[in-house]
């Protein structure tokens, strides 16, 4: 079933400096209000982020950015490091490129260019650890904190082991794909495929228009996943967070169980956690309008105390 995407208009990519890291980013035209900053997943770019998602952030009254983190996009590849395997990345002790401090950093750097003093950060997969690390490393510069389908930030090593599921993940690492664009297509459009909501349409046509826009926008790069994966974090423990947080999972997740977003949630003081039923490790176009209203209910928060959001979610009882 195909899931109409709006027609938007995004800036020309701009690009903002961490040392010698280029790192690019765009704004969704006339979204204004609060700051909001999408931060996309391992090794997959800023146009991954599902148009009518973005449309509905604007729709509750966010000013809407996106960006590609290092190693990802049309932002700066690092050098090769001497870990291809992603697995031997994930679990190795230190990662041989760069640490996920300075993956934070680079947000920082773009919320300067942006001129925004404070934004909410919403992360998704890798992303939404990035966006916890955020909070920790940088919690003057954060408004609130939504986590999607990810692991707690502070868990690394053999500790990932209890929160993965290795069926999709091993069947992907087998999987052999031909050379050149049509072959990365592909390969990213059987990644889509898997991670996809058993319980909602999946959109191919959606699917495949992010997926050359990604692979069109970077060099190929076998080893950037591992970099990503490897990076290491010397931070703050997760229960230190002191932001408002939102953390959100979707219960048939095929690549992250849902006790990693119960983890992350029973870590933070005050944290409010939901699950999707039939969602995997995606953003179906169904739960856009909702996730966006559970997103503004708690960046009201900020604002006042008791009385309900814009949901009608009392919000005393986060």
């Amino acid at each position: 079933m195909l899931q109409i995407q709006p027609q938007q208009e995004w800036t020309p990519a701009r690009y903002a400096h961490n040392g010698d890291v280029r790192v690019a980013f765009d704004q969704l035209k006339g979204s204004e209000g609060e700051p909001l900053l999408l931060i996309m997943g391992l090794a997959t770019a800023r146009f991954w982020w599902p148009a009518g998602l973005c449309q509905a952030f604007a729709d509750a009254g966010f000013a809407v950015a996106r960006y590609d983190q290092r190693d990802a996009g049309q932002s700066s590849r690092v050098p090769d490091t001497a870990t291809a395997n992603p697995f031997k990345a994930l679990f190795a002790k230190r990662g041989d490129a760069y640490t996920s401090e300075d993956m934070t950093d680079d947000a920082i750097a773009v919320l300067d260019e942006l001129g925004w003093e404070r934004a909410h950060v919403f992360g998704h997969s890798l992303g939404g650890a990035i966006a916890q690390r955020i909070a920790l490393r940088h919690p003057d510069r954060v408004l609130s904190v939504t986590s999607s389908a990810a692991l707690p930030s502070d868990v690394s090593g053999l500790g990932v082991l209890r929160y993965l599921r290795f069926g999709l993940l091993a069947k992907l690492a087998r999987t052999k794909f031909p050379e050149g664009r049509e072959g990365d297509i592909e390969a990213a459009l059987t990644v889509w495929r898997g991670i996809a909501s058993p319980g909602y349409p999946f959109d191919e046509a959606a699917a495949r228009a992010w997926v050359e826009a990604d692979v069109d926008s970077g060099p190929r790069d076998n080893k950037a996943q591992s970099r990503q994966i490897g990076a290491q974090w010397h931070g703050p423990r997760l229960k230190e967070l002191r932001r408002p947080t939102l953390v959100l999972h979707g219960e048939q997740d095929p690549i992250l169980r849902v006790s990693a977003g119960r983890a992350t949630a029973r870590a933070i003081d005050g944290a409010r956690l939901v699950t999707y039923p039939g969602v995997g490790h995606d953003l179906p176009a169904a739960l856009w309008t909702d996730i966006a209203c559970q997103v503004s209910d708690m960046a009201a928060r900020q604002l006042r105390s008791g009385g309900a959001g814009v949901c009608g979610q009392p919000l005393g009882e986060w």
